[in-house]
């Protein structure tokens, strides 16, 4: 029996370790490139470790567009929209999870059928709507969509809110606390996990985003990261050498925010599927 054990364990591990890699390799690759001279990027054979450490091709990628620009403009939609997402998202998840209304499932469902509608579907009236508001060539437009809440951020919210004891909302009703200040002083401290769970998926999909800043920003100095890495791209080809080095640079931020809140976010992601 242990023996089984032993052998379904390292059999899992296998099909674990074989996955990562997987992953893994085109990550291995772009860092590889980064660092490789432009000249052997089309010699024959594929390597994963770098045959020598070109470090100027870094140096080179961020000067060859704004690169401070683009990424202040990247940090501050990024954690404004952020904000927006966690703050409203919040907001509505506690009222779904703790507050009685007629029809609220039903209401519920019709938010959640909302993940279903693709962004092609809205492209155009939301670019007709922000034309019409002035906003075209601001960072408006890929901010103030967060300040309305966020259907799959609402249901993960929703879903851990409802795993906190009902009792210490009555205990603090009793002792004259509004609804207000529960979602404040009781629900917000207590769900760290689903906040961080949300926060990073908020920040890696607007640090990636590619396809709003495309949509609604035209001048050179309002664009983001994700756009700026079309600065490597021209009628003549792609500088691949300096692609892969800007890559790996915006790259960088994500991993570090996602090593820092692994613990938090996996907790959150898995305490929203406890109680439906």
């Amino acid at each position: 029996m242990k023996a089984k054990n032993a052998l379904t364990t390292a059999l899992a591990y296998i099909i674990i370790l074989a996955g990562a890699a997987l992953f893994i390799l085109p990550l291995l690759w772009m860092i590889t490139v980064s660092l490789a001279r432009p000249e052997t990027i089309a010699q024959p054979g594929f390597h994963l470790i770098p045959r020598e450490y070109i470090w100027e091709n870094y140096k080179n990628a961020l000067t060859l567009m704004p690169f401070g620009t683009y990424a202040m403009n990247t940090i501050k939609v990024t954690f404004l929209a952020l904000a927006g997402n966690v703050i409203t998202s919040a907001l509505v998840a506690f009222a779904f999870a703790r507050l009685e209304a007629p029809g609220k499932n039903v209401l519920f469902i019709f938010v959640l059928s909302t993940i279903m509608l693709p962004s092609m579907v809205t492209m155009i009236p939301s670019f007709i709507i922000f034309k019409s508001l002035g906003w075209y060539d601001t960072l408006l437009p890929l901010i103030a969509p967060a300040w309305f809440a966020n259907a799959f951020y609402i249901f993960l919210m929703r879903q851990f809110f409802m795993t906190i004891p009902k009792e210490l909302e009555d205990a603090a009703k009793i002792d004259g606390c509004s609804t207000f200040g529960i979602f404040r002083q009781i629900i917000m401290p207590l769900s760290k996990p689903v906040i961080v769970s949300v926060a990073v998926f908020s920040f890696v999909a607007h640090w990636n985003d590619f396809m709003s800043p495309l949509i609604y920003l035209n001048s050179i100095e309002k664009r983001t990261l994700a756009l700026g890495l079309a600065t490597f791209t021209d009628v003549w080809g792609v500088d691949i050498v300096s692609l892969m080095a800007a890559s790996t640079a915006v790259l960088i931020p994500v991993l570090i925010i996602f090593f820092f809140s692994q613990k938090y976010f996996v907790q959150g992601v898995v305490m929203t599927g406890i109680k439906g």
